[in-house]
């Protein structure tokens, strides 16, 4: 039922239960990929240091840390964009979250020091090849895999994460099998996947997948579908997204 005497939503961004996420000085902006990813990641039993590879406007590393808030870890948010990695420091600090530490680099140069690998990276990343260009070399960055394509976002998984460590990602469906045996070829394994529908009536979408360094025999493998026959959320994604989304209809 709707609330006639709801709050007006802030513009420029995107309103959660918790917290709000501005994303107008970004270069990408709050999209249902890292809403999905952020509420899906599963979460390694040991955990202290994660990773949030191309953070943006910091959704991502803000979900994480509303689902992280019980436990003592601390979250690097890494972006290659000024104006993204200053929007990400504001909404966190806006937030009050004090386990999210954000910095700008490129994450192929980033280090980390010798004992301070990773038990949990995430990624909502960069994978259309540049056939068009974008108006603005800022999106192009980020929407591109100019700068991340997938064999350096696997080699940089590989360098970083702790040995019994996850890395979770989302991409588009018809990507997903590409990445998986790219990553395979290079002992990163899949251990769960999630591939999601827009409606009944659409193909799959996007695929949330999580990985390993060590096979597993047997991969857990989902499916959700997004909205239902008259076109409203899901009971499934409104699980999934229950204590997040505001869910005003």
């Amino acid at each position: 039922m709707t609330n006639n005497h709801q709050k007006p939503l802030k513009k420029g961004g995107f309103t959660f239960k918790r917290f709000f996420v501005a994303h107008d000085k970004s270069p990408m902006q709050v999209t249902t990929d890292s809403c999905l990813l952020g509420a899906w990641a599963p979460i390694p039993s040991e955990l202290h240091r994660v990773l949030d590879i191309g953070s943006g406007c910091g959704v991502i590393a803000l979900m994480l840390a509303q689902r992280l808030e019980n436990q003592i870890c601390q979250i690097d948010a890494i972006d290659i964009d000024k104006a993204a990695v200053k929007q990400c420091q504001k909404n966190i600090k806006r937030a009050g979250f004090q386990s999210i530490i954000v910095q700008q680099a490129d994450i192929n140069q980033f280090q980390v020091g010798i004992t301070s690998f990773y038990d949990l990276i995430v990624t909502n990343p960069p994978y259309f090849a540049s056939a068009v260009e974008c108006r603005n070399a800022s999106r192009q960055l980020a929407r591109y895999t100019e700068s991340l394509n997938f064999h350096q976002l696997i080699d940089t998984v590989k360098r970083l994460l702790k040995p019994q460590g996850v890395f979770c990602l989302v991409l588009p469906f018809n990507l997903s099998n590409q990445f998986r045996l790219q990553s395979e070829s290079n002992q990163l394994y899949l251990q769960q996947v999630m591939n999601v529908k827009y409606n009944a009536n659409k193909d799959f979408s996007l695929s949330l997948m999580a990985f390993s360094l060590s096979k597993k025999d047997n991969i857990l493998i989902q499916q959700l579908c997004m909205r239902d026959d008259n076109g409203c959320y899901s009971q499934e994604f409104r699980k999934l997204l229950a204590k997040f989304y505001l869910f005003r209809k």
